[in-house]
């Protein structure tokens, strides 16, 4: 049955006093980097997994355990090094003894079996384990000899990577990352964010967040998201931006003709619209406009983006094509 005008507001409502809650709560634990948390939950509630990347001690694992307290959501860290194997991920068959003395086979599940799931320096795992998580991140299921065992929702992935210290590690390869709704950058706290770390963390206080909501909540505000209209000149935009990331494109600008190899996947327009579309809730709006767009184009395109050998000599980053990108486009927007 289709949901009257009065309660899709109700439910919008709840949507802005939830991901205000949740901002709040982390708030208290994660010092500053606003534009962070706000792209880590949009990802969340539009069921997407993140990669995180940023150097050690900057409070990653922090900001995702606060997230799943602050949900009473099942939480479970991966700490991913060469020798872990698909089978510390995912589970196994156990040989155990059963009613009346016989012997069976009985599955124990993994780690990845949680609502939230922070695999640590993904890249550190082999690319055999690493692909154990495609599946569960893809699927959102298991298959463990045969047997498909389902992950409960919600259910988002968010992976951390180190971008200092490469060696002994596994890039992760352009189809594990095209997986990932959302790239997320952790930048260096300033001088008054690292005084208000050293407050918080050598004190005797302790911060708990506080939980009111829960996976149902999670579940409705995922569902309320896709119900939310795309205007044409939106939708027309994230066509341009796709577009123009590649580099054969007759709109391709010059920035990506001179370092881009390959261009963005369908994915990443799903991402931008579904993240566009949350952020039109969180303003009050049911439809989605070019703005929003803008606001989630960089973490959606800036790992699916492939740059060429010139642009490794010239150490040009995603991060500025992006950018050239979005100017580009935004110059032959109708007025």
């Amino acid at each position: 049955m289709t949901p009257s005008p009065a309660e899709i507001e109700a439910q919008a409502a709840t949507f802005r006093e939830c991901f205000g809650h949740l901002k709040a709560e982390i708030g208290r634990a994660f010092v500053g980097q606003q534009t962070l948390v706000d792209h880590l939950l949009l990802c969340f509630f539009c069921q997407g997994h993140a990669l995180i990347e940023g150097p050690p001690g900057l409070g990653k694992t922090l900001l995702v355990r606060t997230l799943a307290d602050a949900l009473s959501l099942d939480f479970s860290r991966i700490q991913c090094t060469p020798d872990l194997m698909p089978a510390d991920v995912t589970g196994t068959n156990v040989l155990g003894e059963g009613p009346g003395g016989v012997r069976q086979f009985s599955f124990q599940r993994g780690p990845i079996f949680a609502n939230i799931v922070l695999a640590d320096e993904l890249n550190r795992a082999t690319p055999r384990t690493q692909s154990a998580f495609l599946e569960a991140m893809q699927e959102r299921h298991v298959t463990v000899f045969g047997v498909t065992h389902p992950l409960a929702e919600p259910f988002s992935v968010f992976a951390t990577q180190n971008p200092i210290e490469m060696e002994g590690t596994y890039p992760l390869p352009e189809a594990q990352l095209d997986r990932f709704f959302f790239k997320l950058l952790v930048h260096t706290p300033s001088v008054d964010e690292l005084a208000e770390i050293l407050t918080r963390t050598t004190g005797v206080e302790s911060v708990r967040p506080v939980s009111r909501y829960g996976a149902a909540t999670v579940r409705a505000m995922a569902d309320l998201i896709k119900q939310v209209k795309v205007a044409e000149p939106a939708m027309r935009l994230v066509l341009r931006l796709i577009q123009a990331t590649h580099p054969d494109s007759t709109d391709a600008p010059p920035v990506v003709k001179k370092y881009v190899r390959y261009g963005a996947s369908p994915r990443a327009a799903q991402a931008m619209t579904l993240a566009a579309k949350g952020l039109a809730l969180l303003a009050g709006r049911y439809h989605v406009a070019s703005d929003d767009v803008r606001q989630v184009a960089l973490p959606a395109l800036n790992h699916r983006i492939i740059l060429g050998f010139q642009a490794e000599m010239e150490q040009v980053s995603r991060e500025s094509v992006v950018r050239g990108v979005l100017e580009a486009v935004s110059e032959h927007e109708p007025c």
